[in-house]
């Protein structure tokens, strides 16, 4: 009995909204069913790896004047998400550059951040295009598409009842508790592999062009990183691409809400550009 009140209890709650209603009027419901404990240790777990392998390539913080400035760029957005989620400030964000040729970034849920020298070398060449892609994939951790997407593989795999008995067993007990969160760090995998729907991505790219606006970054930077991201996927695909789809429709939407938003970048540059 107390396992199907417990499924319920589940059911219920993982429907919800994980951000405030801003300018960006972001405010569908999601299906976060995966408890935030375990996406944030499988997260963690497997930004932990992926440093230490750069570390050991001696691909980790190389170019310390870009690390720098990337973490400054970060640092001023991480500013501005308590207007999407005030607990979101008080994350331990963490910002770390990868010398790779690939075309990436990402955001870990809980604030890990990951930018790889190959998307600064070939397509974001000013401050105002790397706020726009660390925006966006701050956004993406805002709004917990990780814990989204993990929560609907999880839930496929084991359906909706049995992960509400895994997980009210799991969470009894210390050791199971300890023992679920290593049962599923496949969920780590399944954040890299599997790609943001279509709805998320919009999502994201319009906390992501509101957030830069906010820290003083122009918006519409955005649209000329994205048309770049284009043209390089016709020559070499940008890995970032794989997971973050650029078409003609999606840079017309870019242009439309950086448009939009304009007047929270004029408001809030000169704080940065006195």
């Amino acid at each position: 009995m107390n396992k199907i009140l417990i499924f319920f209890f589940i059911l219920i709650s993982s429907c919800t909204t994980t951000t405030l209603k801003t300018d960006s009027e972001v405010t569908r419901k999601q299906f976060v069913l995966l408890p935030e404990f375990m996406a944030l240790s499988m997260a963690n777990q497997g930004y932990q790896e992926a440093k230490q392998k750069a570390q050991e390539s001696n691909q980790l913080n190389q170019d310390v004047f870009m690390l720098n400035e990337i973490r400054k760029i970060s640092y001023r957005l991480i500013d501005e998400v308590r207007y999407f989620r005030p607990d979101a400030a008080k994350w331990n964000w963490e910002i770390n550059l990868q010398t790779s040729d690939q075309i990436n970034a990402y955001c870990m849920p809980g604030g890990k951040i990951m930018v790889f020298t190959g998307l600064l070398d070939k397509a974001a060449k000013t401050n105002d295009e790397i706020a726009a892609v660390i925006g966006h994939e701050i956004a993406h951790a805002l709004r917990e598409h990780g814990r989204e997407r993990m929560s609907t593989a999880l839930v496929q795999q084991l359906g909706i009842l049995g992960f509400a008995i895994y997980i009210s067993d799991s969470t009894n007990n210390r050791q199971l508790q300890n023992a679920a969160i290593q049962g599923v760090a496949l969920g780590t995998t399944l954040f890299f592999a599997l790609p943001n729907s279509r709805e998320q991505e919009r999502e994201a790219d319009k906390i992501g062009l509101e957030l830069s606006a906010r820290s003083g970054y122009n918006p519409l930077a955005a649209v000329s990183l994205w048309r770049k991201m284009d043209e390089l996927n016709s020559s070499e695909p940008p890995e970032i691409l794989s997971t973050h789809p650029s078409n003609d429709s999606r840079i017309n939407d870019l242009k439309v809400h950086a448009e939009k938003i304009m007047y929270l970048y004029e408001e809030n540059k000169a704080r940065f550009n006195p």
